[in-house]
């Protein structure tokens, strides 16, 4: 089977006459009504043969909107082939879009089931159709999207994806994907060109990337430039699938072109995941926050998320571990301690190789930083480092400075009266830094003691240690212990 889909260059056996035709007006930005215009065939046919009511079109109807389409030897030939084919080419687009499954996770899913369904049902409904998930680097982004995307392939949605180069993959490439090159295509229509970006603009809770008219004049968008993949229109048609973006630069994603992607594809849904968010009308803003890990203060659950990642990876490390009493209240203060955070726990894990559960645990407890290398891979440690660095420069002053101050204080919770003692801001001021940090992932809630807090992540203090912290005001209180 080819899988050569451009209606401009290539003979598409699988693209049926309607996406072929449909595919070639957008691509030249042609309405149905400009095409009747130039073909002299009535608006209703075009408009039948582009949804599939019309599927074997007399030959000299082919010709007409040939001619209206302009389209060269080899795209003629294409659409005509097509045309003699008839239903068999809307089969054949079928049966290669069936084959569009998403990449094979490498680990079992743990915990994360609540945000999967609800990941699943808001793009299998269409209520949301532009989602990016958000959160610090390592906390299991990829393997959320993954098991989402399966979830819709399931659900009969084709899925598109795509890693960004840089990335780390966690995955394997579904074999015998036909629209691998396709999905690659796409996301490169959606980069913004390789020119300096728009400035972005400081708020007080971040930086905002500058969209619509502010970003795109620089550009000329809205040109043809702007039009969305031929081949992807002839193939996906009003077909619902799903595109995955994963591990994307959101500030070098061209907002103008999505919008038309959107428009031109209405059965499109798009997944990102980034380290920080798009910021564009329609975006629904998904915080993914670490595993769920119990206080070591209460009794220790084997079946806490945190707890149950933390034992599949020392069983890799150290198969004679079992989850007795005595080594799960040292698991639970590990994973406590690392905040459920995934790579995190997966490189603590690696220690055991070298030293035993109770001295993992004291090191947790006295210093995690050692530990965030992985012994087996070494890339770990400084993946983390740097996604916190990423998060922690991300940030402007006010969220910046809460961070530096919180580093200065106990290791507790802390709530928003807390932030506002901390550093004598407003309130307003104060929840737009609170959520700067959750969306940057430098925090995350807790709910340990029945009251809305946060706590700022131990992987974020310890690396973030030798960082200056900045004067504190003579009259301000730390936060109060947990």
């Amino acid at each position: 089977m080819t899988t050569g889909l451009s209606p401009e260059g290539t003979s598409t056996a699988t693209a049926a006459i309607g996406a072929l035709i449909r595919g070639h007006r957008l691509r030249i930005g042609l309405t149905q009504r400009e095409l009747a215009d130039l073909s002299t065939i009535s608006v209703r046919a075009i408009r039948d043969l582009e949804k599939g009511k019309a599927l074997r079109p007399r030959a000299d109807t082919v010709r007409l909107i040939a001619d209206g389409l302009r389209l060269g030897p080899r795209a003629r030939a294409a659409l005509e082939d097509a045309a003699r084919r008839g239903p068999q080419g809307g089969a054949g687009r079928h049966q290669l879009l069936e084959r569009c499954a998403p990449p094979v996770p490498l680990h079992p899913m743990i915990g994360r089931q609540a945000e999967v369904t609800v990941l699943a049902e808001e793009l299998r409904s269409g209520a949301e159709r532009l989602i990016t998930v958000v959160g610090l680097s390592g906390v299991g982004k990829t393997r959320l999207a993954l098991e989402t995307a399966a979830r819709l392939h399931d659900a009969g949605l084709p899925v598109l994806w795509h890693t960004v180069p840089g990335a780390a993959p966690d995955c394997l490439p579904h074999d015998g994907d036909p629209l691998a090159a396709l999905a690659t295509t796409c996301a490169a229509h959606l980069r913004l060109p390789d020119r300096p970006a728009a400035p972005p603009h400081a708020t007080e809770s971040g930086t905002r990337h500058l969209y619509g008219p502010e970003a795109a004049a620089p550009y000329g968008f809205g040109g043809r430039d702007a039009q969305p993949p031929a081949e992807l229109l002839a193939v996906l048609g009003d077909r619902d699938a799903l595109l995955v973006l994963d591990g994307a630069d959101c500030a070098r994603l061209d907002f103008a072109r999505l919008s038309r992607l959107l428009r031109e594809l209405p059965g499109l849904r798009v997944l990102v995941t980034a380290d920080a968010p798009w910021d564009v009308p329609g975006e629904r803003l998904f915080l993914l926050a670490p595993l769920d890990a119990p206080r070591p203060d209460g009794t220790p659950s084997a079946d806490a998320p945190a707890v149950r990642f933390l034992f599949s990876r020392i069983r890799r490390a150290r198969p004679d571990i079992v989850a007795d009493e005595r080594s799960l209240g040292d698991v639970a203060r590990v994973a406590y301690g690392l905040d459920g955070h995934p790579l995190a726990l997966a490189a603590a894990a690696s220690w055991l190789t070298v030293c035993d559960l109770s001295t993992l645990r004291g090191i947790v407890e006295t210093d995690p930083a050692p530990l965030l290398d992985h012994l087996s891979d070494g890339t770990s440690g400084p993946h983390l480092r740097d996604g916190v660095t990423r998060a922690l420069d991300g940030l402007s002053a006010g969220p910046r400075d809460l961070v530096a101050r919180l580093c200065a204080t106990a290791d507790a919770d802390f709530d928003l009266d807390d932030v506002v003692r901390l550093t004598g801001r407003p309130l307003p001021d104060c929840g737009r830094m609170v959520r700067a940090l959750l969306i940057g992932g430098a925090i995350r809630p807790s709910t340990d003691h029945g009251r809305s807090a946060f706590r700022l992540l131990r992987v974020v203090r310890a690396l973030a240690a030798t960082s200056p912290a900045p004067a504190a005001p003579a009259a301000v209180a730390a936060p109060a212990a947990a």
